[in-house]
């Protein structure tokens, strides 16, 4: 029997960043992964989000890598927004997203900044945010 646990804090957005989700719709969408999830055996530790963007921190499976992982979950859950209507375009998910290997020291962190998503977005832009997901992990975007 293979033991697995690798933390992963995933982060992706809007199309071009549009604020779209509304507290409510919000809920009704990080409902919808969680149950999404659990069907398709994502083991989904925390999701919250904003109105351009979502947090998920994510413990991969054995046979599971990001790349899918988020696929699963942005397209299935893209595709269930259009399915229910639930805004007045088609919505759809950037394609680029963050992920980034989390401590399991440095979990409850996480789980603690991804809950408090709204007082932290009502100090600092999601764009700012960006800024330092950039600086702090050494990306750097290529023109």
């Amino acid at each position: 029997m293979s033991f697995v646990k690798i933390w992963v804090h995933l982060v992706f957005a809007t199309k071009n960043r549009e604020p779209l989700l509304n507290k409510e719709l919000r809920q009704n969408l990080i409902g919808h992964v969680i149950e999404n999830c659990k069907e398709k055996d994502i083991y989904l530790q925390a999701i919250n989000g904003y109105t351009e963007h979502i947090h998920c921190l994510i413990s991969l499976g054995k046979d599971q890598n990001i790349s899918k992982i988020s696929q699963l979950i942005k397209g299935e859950s893209s595709f269930w927004m259009n399915q229910n209507n639930l805004t007045s375009d088609k919505f759809m998910w950037q394609d680029d997203y963050f992920a980034v290997s989390v401590s399991e020291s440095q979990v409850e962190v996480i789980i603690n900044y991804i809950k408090n998503q709204e007082v932290h977005h009502s100090k600092k832009p999601f764009d700012e945010e960006v800024d330092e997901f950039m600086d702090k992990y050494g990306w750097k975007l290529t023109t």
